[in-house]
C-alpha cells in the first residue's frame, strides 16, 4: 500500500472485540493497516492495546435509547472527523447503524458493515420484522460493502431490498483451526482438566457455550436435561458463558433449582480457556432461538465434538443433519432430550458425526479464509475509492 490505510472497527462491547474480532484485527495489523476500534469500555482494553490496536471508548447501548443514541452518533461523528479514517467497518445492528451514519456524515471514504446475523427471522412478528428491515435499509444506504456471515442472510437482504445485490458479499465465519484442534488434548490432559474443575470422571458431560439469556434456549435445555438425567444419572450439564444482567431475557443460574437439576449443573461463567473445555464434552448443544452464524458451533466442529443444534439460520448452514451433527426444532425440549440421549447411547455414531464435522470445519470454516475475503474486499474498495 502506498500509504498506511487507517481503519476503525465499531462494536458495542469489548467482549465482541476479544472473542469475535481479535484475530481479525491482529491480522489486519500484520498486513500493514493502522487499526483502531470503538467500543463501550470494558476490561479487555490493555490486552487489545498491547497488540498495537488503538481503542476509543464511546458508549453504544444495545437497546433502542433515542437520546443516548443521538449522543453516541455525535461522538462517533467527531471522532471520525478528527481521525480522518479511510475505512470505517461496523459490526452488529446498533453499532452498524450509528457507525455507518456517523461515517457517512463525517465523509469517511469507505464504509463497510458485517452482518453477524439479522435481528429478525421467519418467526418474528410483522411489526418487529418491518422495524428491523427499515433500520437495515438505512444502514445499507450508507454502506459501500456489506459482508454477511450467512448465505441465508444474503438472500434475505436481497429479497427484502435492504441493499443493492452487488453490495452484498459472503464473508462466512471461521475459527483458528489449530487452536481448536482435538489432537492437542490427550486423555491425560482431559483427566487433569476434569480434576481441576472437580468434574467426576465417570460422568457424561453435556456442554454448551453462550451468554446467560433465554434467547440461547437455556430453559428448553434445562427441561431436556431433566429427562436426560433420568436416563443417565451420572451426567453433568456444563455451561460456559457470562451473565447478562442488563438484558430483558436474562436469568439467574439459580433457576436450575426449579428443574431439580442443580446438583448436576456447573456454571463456569466467562472463560478464556474455551479450547480446553470443549474436549471435556461428550456432547455439545446449542439450543438457541436465533443466531447469525454461531461461532460456538464452529469451535465444537473444529474440536471434533458430537453436536446438537437447533434447526435455525446459521446452525443449519454449519451442520448437515445426521451427518455432521443433529438438528432439532427450536423451543422443543422433548426432541432436544431425544437427540442428547441418542448421542450418549450411540457413541460410535456420535464419533462418526464428530469426525465429519471436523473435516467440514477444516475445509470451510478456517478463519484464514475469512481474513482473505475481508482483505480482498478492502483492496478492491481502496483501489476504487482512494
Amino acid at each position: 500500500m502506498p500509504k498506511k490505510i487507517k481503519i476503525c472497527h465499531v462494536v458495542s462491547a469489548d467482549i465482541t472485540v476479544k472473542f469475535l474480532l481479535f484475530s481479525q484485527l491482529k491480522f489486519l495489523k500484520r498486513q500493514g493497516y493502522e487499526v483502531s476500534v470503538v467500543y463501550s469500555g470494558g476490561r479487555w482494553k490493555k490486552e487489545i492495546e498491547a497488540e498495537g490496536i488503538k481503542t476509543k471508548d464511546i458508549k453504544i447501548t444495545r437497546r433502542i435509547t433515542p437520546f443516548y443514541d443521538l449522543v453516541s452518533l455525535f461522538f462517533l461523528f467527531l471522532y471520525f472527523k478528527k481521525e480522518k479514517f479511510d475505512i470505517v467497518h461496523t459490526h452488529t445492528p446498533k453499532p452498524g447503524l450509528l457507525g455507518q451514519l456517523a461515517g457517512k456524515i463525517a465523509g469517511v471514504p469507505i464504509i463497510i458493515n458485517t452482518i453477524h446475523g439479522l435481528y429478525f427471522n421467519e418467526n418474528s412478528s410483522p411489526l418487529k420484522r418491518k422495524f428491523y428491515i427499515f433500520i437495515e435499509k438505512i444502514a445499507g444506504w450508507c454502506s459501500d460493502s456489506i459482508l454477511s456471515q450467512s448465505e441465508e442472510d444474503i438472500l434475505t437482504i436481497v429479497n427484502e431490498k435492504i441493499a443493492q445485490p452487488l453490495k452484498v458479499k459472503y464473508r462466512g465465519n471461521g475459527v483458528n483451526i489449530e487452536k481448536f484442534n482435538p489432537e492437542k488434548f490427550s486423555e491425560n490432559f482431559i483427566s487433569r482438566k476434569k480434576q481441576e474443575l472437580k468434574i467426576n470422571p465417570d460422568f457424561k458431560v453435556v456442554g454448551t457455550v453462550g451468554r446467560l439469556v433465554k434467547e440461547k434456549g437455556y430453559l428448553e435445555l434445562f427441561f431436556a436435561f431433566k429427562n436426560v438425567f433420568k436416563k443417565f444419572p451420572k451426567s453433568l450439564l456444563l455451561i460456559i458463558g457470562p451473565e447478562e444482567p442488563k438484558k430483558k431475557d436474562k436469568f439467574s443460574p439459580s433457576v436450575v433449582k426449579e428443574f431439580g437439576i442443580e446438583k448436576n449443573v456447573m456454571f463456569l461463567g466467562e472463560r478464556t480457556d474455551i479450547e480446553e473445555l470443549y474436549p471435556l464434552m461428550d456432547v455439545f448443544v446449542l439450543a438457541s432461538h436465533r443466531e447469525g452464524f454461531p461461532r460456538t458451533v464452529i469451535e465444537a466442529m473444529a474440536e471434533e465434538r458430537p453436536i446438537i443444534a437447533t434447526n435455525i439460520r446459521g446452525c443449519r448452514e454449519a451442520i448437515k443433519n445426521n451427518q455432521s451433527g443433529i438438528l432439532v426444532p427450536e423451543k422443543n425440549p422433548d426432541k432436544l432430550a431425544e437427540a442428547i440421549i441418542f448421542m450418549l447411547e450411540n457413541p460410535d455414531k456420535a464419533k462418526e458425526m464428530a469426525k465429519n464435522a471436523r473435516k467440514k470445519a477444516e475445509s470451510q470454516f478456517d478463519e484464514q479464509l475469512v481474513f482473505d475475503r475481508i482483505e480482498k474486499e478492502y483492496k478492491e474498495l481502496i483501489s476504487r475509492k482512494l
